[in-house]
């Protein structure tokens, strides 16, 4: 897990650059007819995390999206935290490998009708093994299980250079791009396939 950053005066922790960064928003009008994935090895669980300790949720968000420069909800304050993933719309669910966690996924439902994969990826030493393909598949099912008519998703180039792909092949489709800055927290250093890029002054 990525080192805790330093905090301002406001509590939060220190922004202490930014880097710009293409976003792509994909989304899924229907749901998928194909039939579910089957878990790529035994000892594969997915398992609901019922009102999350912030101590774990930090854990799991760190851990998997500190190599890929998510800030957003490590910029939260704790109590601004507990507001979202206590929420009865939002569901995380924890994929676990022979009873390690591997993984997770957060869906966020707040709004009616859609529901938004809010964040998703693996743990380091897990990527490479066929499970973010069957985790976004079950991910997918999951959501459509849903009365909703849409499930969206978006993702940068900051991000794990096959993500884009990956929502592709699991049958999203790109309907916006934009360039956006991203912040850079104490302790964050460039992902290596953009390790070249330009960080500029907060």
């Amino acid at each position: 897990m990525p080192d805790t950053p330093a905090e301002d005066a406001t509590g939060r922790p220190k922004v202490v650059g930014r880097v710009q960064a293409t976003v792509s928003y994909l989304e899924m009008l229907k749901r998928p007819v194909s039939a579910p994935l089957q878990p790529p090895a035994e000892g594969c669980e997915i398992v609901k995390a019922i009102r999350p300790t912030v101590a774990f949720y930090r854990f799991l968000y760190g851990t998997v999206g500190g190599p890929w420069l998510w800030w957003s909800r490590r910029y939260l304050r704790d109590e601004e935290l507990v507001a979202i993933i206590h929420d009865e719309k939002v569901d995380i669910r924890v994929l676990w490998v022979h009873g390690v966690p591997a993984g997770f996924v957060e869906f966020d439902g707040r709004e009616d009708g859609e529901v938004e994969l809010a964040f998703f990826g693996l743990m380091p030493e897990f990527i490479g093994r066929g499970l973010g393909r069957y985790l976004l598949d079950w991910s997918v099912h999951h959501a459509w299980r849903r009365p909703i008519r849409r499930l969206w998703v978006h993702t940068c180039d900051l991000d794990h250079p096959r993500a884009l792909a990956g929502y592709e092949n699991a049958g999203f489709s790109l309907f916006d791009r934009e360039q956006s800055y991203e912040n850079l927290l104490e302790n964050m250093t460039l992902p290596q396939h953009v390790a070249d890029r330009i960080i500029e002054a907060p």
